[in-house]
């Protein structure tokens, strides 16, 4: 169907923004195929948008945009070094523990790479790692924050798919961490391979605050953990409450919106009311960034699945006798492909409503689908040549894009073998759903 698939695909080439496209496609195939009235795009918008799980986005996005702004990617970087610092490789290990931990603050890959990379790049230089090391490891790293909790991610995820976003929150914690500890087992083996102690705490300095100069990372262990308690306190604050029942995901955002905002205004003292306004201004504007792509995306979806566009798919999966396994190994280098070129937002709401009904045929679980297809798109964050993690490091840390390409190969290969196990050990996914 020319509307449904050669349309897009020639809008997408031409430029226009996804809610565009979809919209365009959408309303195209309503008014020269279908026979029903245009006053259905008015209603499937609405309900698109209608959702209760939906209320979280918003939430979320002005807890982490007010974390970012209370200065605490330093202190957490700061606690992680007095964990690990006596370790040769230990500002690498750092630069992706303290991603990880400030992607379950704060939920953005993008905010991620800025924080992290505002604080650590200019000391992974003096300490020998090289230009494309550091652009590499702070552009990757950064992607974690999309796979643990709270994800946004997820939550989107979980609309599309009517799955349980708590059940997909702890699915993502184990993937999480595995992509993390194969990511430092590279940094160690690259170390070890350059022969220098270009990693080891007694030489390195880190900014910890601006105008402050530079300080030693041999702060103790416990004066560490009391200036990074409050970050650290956040994620734990919002998940526990969740999985104890104190409150639903989208009481949990509002929950870490008004800890977020106490905690800078009163306890860190780093921001003032004023700048608390801006970031609910910014948040603001992102969400309706998203929401407007929930929106087309609610009404393709529809068209979809009315012209029977699944169901066909899953007939054609049938006929060609398509194991899981093979399944999804075609489903991973199609998100892999896609997830370079869109973002991942906009890819989780169009392939949701096509792949969950053959997902759900092959017997695969929705939960597990759905970390998969969120650890694929965060692989695409930082992948060639339009990840976002990219030109958000390129701006932020004036660098050259050939020298941040050069230092994700290996970064590449460790999250994709972290993919592989994701996808073909359930387990890993599954076992803390089943088990709290």
């Amino acid at each position: 169907m020319w509307s449904l698939m050669v349309l897009p695909v020639g809008l997408f080439l031409l430029g226009f923004p996804v809610y565009v496209v979809l919209l365009a496609a959408s309303a195209t195939t309503l008014l020269t195929i279908m026979n029903v009235p245009p006053l259905v795009i008015h209603q499937i918008v609405y309900g698109g948008v209608a959702n209760y799980a939906l209320l979280a986005v918003p939430f979320f996005i002005f807890a982490g945009e007010l974390m970012n702004r209370c200065g605490v990617s330093e202190r957490l970087v700061q606690w992680v070094m007095s964990l690990i610092g006596h370790v040769r490789g230990s500002l690498g290990l750092t630069t992706i523990a303290s991603s990880t931990m400030l992607g379950a603050v704060s939920g953005s890959s993008p905010a991620t790479v800025a924080a992290i990379g505002k604080t650590l790049y200019e000391p992974l230089l003096r300490n020998g790692y090289g230009r494309p090391f550091s652009l590499g490891i702070i552009t990757s790293s950064g992607s974690i924050a999309i796979v643990v909790p709270p994800s946004i991610a997820m939550i989107l995820y979980g609309a599309s798919a009517e799955q349980s976003i708590p059940k997909l929150f702890i699915a993502g914690i184990l993937p999480g961490l595995l992509i993390a500890l194969l990511m430092g087992l590279y940094v160690l083996l690259w170390v070890r391979r350059q022969g220098s102690t270009q990693g080891s705490a007694q030489n390195g300095v880190i900014a910890t605050e601006p105008g402050a100069g530079d300080r030693r990372a041999d702060v103790g262990f416990a004066t560490a953990t009391a200036r990074a308690s409050g970050a650290l306190a956040m994620p734990a604050i919002v998940l526990l409450g969740i999985y104890l029942g104190f409150f639903s995901p989208t009481e949990a955002g509002g929950v870490a919106c008004l800890y977020a905002m106490l905690l800078g205004r009163y306890v860190y003292r780093s921001v003032t009311w004023r700048q608390i306004l801006e970031a609910a201004s910014e948040s603001a504007f992102l969400t309706g960034q998203i929401l407007i792509i929930v929106a087309s995306a609610a009404v393709f979806a529809w068209i979809l699945t009315v012209q029977g566009i699944p169901q066909s798919l899953i007939a054609w999966v049938e006929a060609a006798q398509l194991t899981p396994v093979m399944f999804l190994l075609a489903i991973n280098l199609l998100l892999l492909i896609l997830g370079c070129l869109i973002d991942p937002t906009s890819a989780i709401l169009v392939l949701t409503p096509i792949l969950a009904p053959i997902v759900q045929a092959l017997g695969i679980d929705l939960v597990h689908f759905g970390v998969i297809m969120t650890v694929n798109l965060s692989i695409g964050m930082f992948t060639p040549p339009f990840g976002l993690n990219i030109f958000v490091a390129q701006s932020v840390l004036n660098a050259k894009i050939s020298d941040i390409y050069r230092g994700l190969f290996g970064f590449f290969v460790a999250q994709v073998i972290a993919l592989l196990v994701i996808t073909y050990v359930p387990e890993l996914s599954l076992y803390l759903v089943e088990t709290l």
